[in-house]
């Protein structure tokens, strides 16, 4: 097995200081490889990174249609949102229209990452509520479907119709057989794959405009509905909706607990897979960046791209200490 390889560094003042490893692959639109880092064949839970993919089933079975469902419901399909108001009122105006509400969902209560609505929340003597959840836009797909498909209740059991058609779905775009599963933070089932197979799956995305079957079309729309709302899919400061304003249609990624994240490049018709190996996030956020830069996706020395790309370390008196930078190993230009 090939060992993870360096892909973020850590410097303070003159001195490497830490250093993240991982695994990087990009595929092209046949599913191949055409750049890798580390071990391809690495098996991982995407955990959050694949959740376009779990909302494959909600649009190849009618169901978004059958509801009339927004992009922007679509982004936060996709989404592992701040708990902002601008996600939590989507998600209740959305379980409304289902006749359903809080209760119906399985994700439990979570604080939500935005400051305000925490502050909110606080001054309110409130309690975080499953609306709150990063992934409640994520399990009001699950819902929507279960409710199409005349299905019960508990949509995260493995054996659900909801979850047995994620997997079909998920098994199909990476074009592995998954090997199992694990129990994600939400509650959700989280199918494992191999690097190479998730990259896969991201290119998959990226040429699904250059097809006209149905998983193909509604692919598209989703990955359309990402880059249109990225402000849905994480939130105000997160790297996710940074960096898709700054790509400016040309990309659409996405993080996913312990350090994974993926890139779908419609343009380029290029899917990008990668997890650090200590599930450090910010190296996921620095070498998705960089690869991004390697593309010519995102420009190095834009400001949004310098948030995580050669970002200064600042102490708790603003003064820079040090600096998150791409390894040696990951390359200037691709």
């Amino acid at each position: 097995m090939t060992q993870p390889v360096p892909l973020a560094e850590i410097w303070r003042g003159p001195f490497l200081e830490s250093l993240h490893l991982g695994h990087a692959v990009i595929c092209d639109d046949t599913g191949q490889i055409v750049h890798a880092w580390g071990d391809p064949q690495a098996l991982i839970y995407p955990r959050s990174s694949c959740k376009m993919v779990q909302a494959l089933p909600l649009m190849t079975s009618g169901a978004a249609d059958a509801f009339g469902l927004t992009d922007e419901q679509l982004a936060l399909a996709c989404a592992s949102h701040n708990g902002a108001a601008i996600h939590t009122r989507r998600v209740q105006a959305w379980l409304d229209d289902l006749g359903l509400g809080d209760d119906d969902l399985r994700c439990g209560p979570q604080e939500p990452a935005d400051i305000e609505e925490r502050n909110r929340l606080i001054r309110a003597e409130q309690s975080p509520c499953q609306y709150h959840n990063n992934c409640s836009g994520k399990h009001s797909g699950f819902l929507t479907l279960a409710k199409h498909l005349g299905a019960g209740p508990d949509y995260i059991d493995i054996d659900h119709p909801v979850q047995k058609a994620v997997r079909e779905a998920f098994e199909e775009v990476t074009a592995e057989d998954s090997p199992g599963y694990g129990i994600d933070g939400c509650s959700a089932p989280n199918f494992a794959t191999t690097l190479h197979g998730l990259a896969r799956a991201m290119a998959w995305f990226s040429s699904a405009h250059d097809r006209s079957d149905t998983a193909s079309r509604v692919a598209a729309r989703l990955v359309r509905a990402m880059m249109t709302h990225p402000e849905l899919v994480a939130g105000k400061g997160r790297a996710c909706t940074v960096l898709m304003r700054a790509a400016a249609g040309q990309a659409a990624v996405k993080t996913g607990a312990e350090a994974v994240f993926v890139g779908i490049l419609p343009e380029r018709r290029m899917g990008i897979a990668l997890k650090i190996a200590d599930g450090g996030t910010r190296g996921a956020e620095c070498a998705i960046a960089s690869l991004l830069v390697a593309l010519g996706i995102l420009d190095a020395n834009d400001p949004a791209v310098r948030k995580w790309m050669n970002a200064p370390i600042l102490n708790r008196r603003g003064i820079e200490t040090g600096s998150i930078r791409p390894a040696g190993t990951l390359p200037r230009k691709l």
